[in-house]
């Protein structure tokens, strides 16, 4: 029944990634249907992570009350719903409306999964099952483009994830009593009296480093994930279709990364891993900087970030209810994913005004900056957890 279940949750996990990287390569088609501009695809996006934010703060009331495996099943349901509405849209306000249950659903379900994982499996599960995550988001665009190619239109593209979704919610349902595990440990079973408000949460102590570390590796992935290319071809000299292709890579970085870490997690431990990733991301960011004529260097460099990224993400998660405590980690893991949301959302267009104010070649200072600022909150949290012990004792 362990292994039933967790196959499961791998699938769920393939399923999280398939609906986030479709409007971004559905919408070069799309706003030309709709007759908007290109830049109204912030909109949408904007609206998503709106709704992904929300859903992520009210996680843990929604998970004491209804139970990680029924959140998740009722979470993708609901984005399913989201993703046949935006196959039957034939207006830009139609897609702005279904874009409100398309972040509601994403972030409930994000927040539940992660903390169940957290709670109940190894530090190599939670690595492997962000790997997936990565599967989901590669597989969609070339679903998308399927479509596109034979002429049957984006709405189709959409269709299908969304069957796929409708198809895993039946799954869900099917495997309820899986969820429901009988033989956990007692301390696993404890759980607070109530769920945590806002002000309560940030009151816990280590909540403002880890929130501020989250936000900025946020902005670290998708900055440099966004405006790689665009620096590589402004700043080196390297052609579209090169940069293009090694833009990618960074997010291949971050998945071939997540794979092999799950191999060590385990026996490294969750410190170690952040650690050793955010040196990694480290000298990718000084490759990419470093002043020389040979290209080959800087794109090396976004590959070498993109491994760097890779365990933080997964071992930040997995750390939380040793960090925080069982009882309060589904709070803090929604939390955490609220502020990454935040990061995601704001610092790429952030840095966006800041390439067209001043130069795009501050590209590796920004990034270098939340490198730094990730690693300075990260170790204050272990200071503050080793003290904590240290005081139990």
């Amino acid at each position: 029944m362990y292994s039933l279940l967790l196959a499961i949750i791998y699938i769920a996990f393939i399923s999280l990634g398939l609906p986030d990287s479709l409007v971004g390569s559905a919408w070069p088609v799309m706003h030309t249907d709709l007759q908007v501009p290109v830049s109204y695809a912030g909109m949408i996006t904007m609206t998503i992570a709106a709704g992904t934010i929300v859903s992520s703060i009210f996680s843990d009331k929604l998970t004491r009350k209804l139970g990680a495996g029924l959140v998740t099943a009722l979470s993708v349901l609901t984005t399913a719903i989201a993703l046949f509405g935006f196959s039957t849209s034939h207006s830009f306000l139609a897609l702005i409306f279904w874009a409100i249950p398309y972040g509601l659903g994403a972030g409930a379900v994000d927040a539940a999964l992660n903390n169940y994982v957290a709670l109940h499996y190894a530090s190599r599960h939670m690595n492997w099952l962000h790997c997936f995550w990565g599967v989901g988001a590669a597989l969609s665009p070339y679903i998308m483009s399927y479509y596109l190619t034979s002429g049957q239109g984006w709405n189709s593209g959409y269709r299908t994830i969304g069957i796929l979704q409708i198809i895993l919610t039946f799954v869900l349902f099917i495997s309820l009593p899986l969820w429901k595990q009988k033989n956990l440990p007692e301390t696993q079973k404890k759980v607070a009296a109530k769920p945590l408000s806002f002000k309560e949460i940030l009151q816990l102590k280590g909540i403002p480093a880890i929130l501020i570390a989250f936000f900025s590796y946020s902005a670290i992935e998708q900055t440099a994930g966004l405006w790689a290319s665009s620096f590589l071809v402004q700043i080196k000299e390297i052609s579209p279709e090169v940069a293009a292709s090694f833009g990618s890579f960074f997010f291949l970085g971050i998945t071939f990364g997540r794979f092999i870490c799950g191999f060590i997690a385990d026996y490294l431990g969750d410190k170690s891993l952040i650690r050793i990733g955010t040196g990694i991301a480290f000298v990718g960011v000084l490759l990419v900087a470093f002043p020389t004529d040979i290209r080959l260097v800087a794109l090396t460099g976004l590959i070498v970030i993109g491994i760097g990224c890779a365990p933080i993400y997964p071992a930040i998660i997995h750390s939380t209810p040793e960090n925080f405590g069982k009882e309060h980690s589904q709070a803090v893991i929604g939390i955490q994913m609220a502020f990454a949301y935040v990061g995601t959302t704001f610092m790429p267009p952030l840095f966006g005004l800041i390439a067209a104010k001043f130069s795009i070649g501050l590209y590796p200072l920004f990034l270098l900056v939340f490198v730094i600022i990730m690693f300075a909150t990260t170790e204050k949290l272990n200071k503050i957890v080793t003290h904590k012990k240290k005081a139990s004792h």
